[in-house]
């Protein structure tokens, strides 16, 4: 049984990821922070509500995900994010203490927990294309992003040879409802591929990351270009 854990893995991009990965024939451990209703039902998948931002909840979820499977992961896409906006006048110690617990730490613990039950397989991080070219917009959420961005490389020379570890860096993809089509449409015309990230694109390149035997440490951005361009503000403000 190819068996995956998906964080984040029945909303948005991580509802895709997971239909690319049950598509490809891997049964899906579907972690959510709060219980979700199910929209899509894969043979054999099995959901589990956990807080991440519970310094013991990464190795709970990995001890109750082997007990329901009676196996562990081969492949961990560490897709669950906290977002929420602050700036270098409004960001808190407890803002950057939260996001960096979910969006850092968590992903870190989990890849631990695994490796240290003497298994091995891939870990996919997902990232964000503004760790390339950040700036002073979601300062909480981009210093968390940037600090896995360093744990990916970090891991992936820690936990060789049995553990791969890369990393996703998405563009703009689904937008929230502080865009309109509009400036959606100005903002993909202004990427240098003139087009944005779609789900599909993040999941193909999680898809290729779980089976790439000989590769490891690696980032790939998938943004439309976006990464090759500075931008003064977040893309909500442009």
């Amino acid at each position: 049984m190819k068996l995956a854990l998906i964080t984040g893995g029945k909303r948005r991009v991580g509802a895709v990821i997971a239909r690319h990965l049950a598509d490809a024939g891997w049964t899906l451990a579907l972690h959510s922070h709060h219980d979700i209703p199910d929209e899509s039902t894969y043979a054999g998948a099995h959901d589990f509500v956990a807080d991440l931002a519970d310094p013991e909840a990464p190795a709970l979820l990995v001890e109750q995900v082997s007990a329901h499977f009676g196996s562990l992961p081969s492949l961990l896409v560490n897709n669950a994010s906290r977002f929420e906006y602050d700036d270098a006048t409004s960001l808190t110690p407890t803002s950057l203490a939260q996001h960096h617990a979910v969006n850092a730490a968590a992903p870190v613990l989990l890849a631990i927990a695994l490796a240290a039950r003497g298994t091995s397989g891939s870990v996919v991080n997902i990232l964000d294309q503004r760790i390339r070219n950040p700036n002073g917009d979601q300062l909480a959420y981009t210093l968390s992003k940037t600090a896995l961005a360093g744990a990916t490389a970090t891991l992936a020379a820690t936990l060789a040879p049995r553990w791969r570890v890369n990393a996703v860096a998405p563009g703009l993809t689904l937008p929230t409802d502080d865009f309109d089509d509009a400036q959606m449409a100005r903002l993909a015309a202004a990427m240098p591929l003139q087009r944005l990230s779609q789900p599909d694109d993040i999941a193909d390149a999680v898809l290729y990351f779980a089976t790439a035997g000989a590769v490891t440490g690696q980032t790939i951005f998938v943004d439309g270009g976006a990464s090759l361009k500075s931008f003064d503000r977040d893309f909500v403000f442009l």
